[in-house]
């Protein structure tokens, strides 16, 4: 006949203390994550000069949400009321109008039939975003337009995002100028649609980002 054993009562403890334990660890867990995901930092891009000087794309605009992962960034950027069905290019820059300074190519975004899209990019996109080089050096030419050597500067911090329309023809149907910039894969970009051009040319939004 079964026999029920009777745990003593220093065990039953210990096996209560240490259910306590699991459980606070993955409460502190879950409240870490969920702390996470709420710190950033958000901020808008506006119409560029260019396009505020033509009288195009008023109600462009997008909205930019910066995640800390620890070994680096994730930036989300949301775009509305740009063409429809349209691919523009993303860049990390060091200042918002031109001549733009150093700059830094971080990937297409294609809108919808609305004019809307939303992108998710990983890098470094904070305070110590920078642009270095030593010396100069020999560098590879992939298009008629590139340089075969690179100058040599201290580190230069970009802390601004532009946004280019991909082709000068789409940018020209929207009512822009048919500009040509090198501002794509292949240096034949239109101009700059949107950029964080309401802050400072020194006080970039990446700045407000704590590494």
């Amino acid at each position: 006949m079964f026999q029920h054993r009777r745990i003593p009562l220093e065990r039953r403890w210990q096996r209560l203390l240490a259910l306590f334990a699991l459980v606070a660890a993955v409460m502190a867990g879950t409240v870490g994550i969920r702390s996470g995901q709420a710190s950033g930092t958000t901020f808008e891009m506006v119409p560029s000069g260019a396009a505020v000087a033509a009288g195009c794309l008023a109600n462009g605009h997008a909205t930019v949400q910066i995640t800390s992962l620890g070994f680096a960034e994730r930036m989300r950027v949301s775009v509305s009321g740009l063409p429809a069905s349209t691919e523009f290019d993303l860049f990390v820059i060091q200042v918002p109008d031109a001549k733009f300074g150093l700059s830094w190519y971080q990937g297409d975004i294609q809108t919808d039939r609305r004019g809307r899209s939303t992108e998710t990019f990983i890098g470094r996109f904070s305070e110590e975003t920078f642009i270095v080089a030593p010396g100069s050096e020999s560098a590879p030419v992939e298009h008629p337009a590139d340089a075969s050597t690179n100058p040599a500067t201290a580190p230069v911090h970009t802390l601004h995002l532009g946004l280019w329309f991909n082709s000068p023809a789409d940018a020209a149907a929207a009512g822009c100028p048919n500009t040509v910039t090198p501002f794509n894969g292949d240096h034949t970009a239109g101009i700059q649609a949107l950029s964080t051009r309401q802050f400072g040319p020194l006080d970039g939004p990446l700045g407000q980002v704590g590494s």
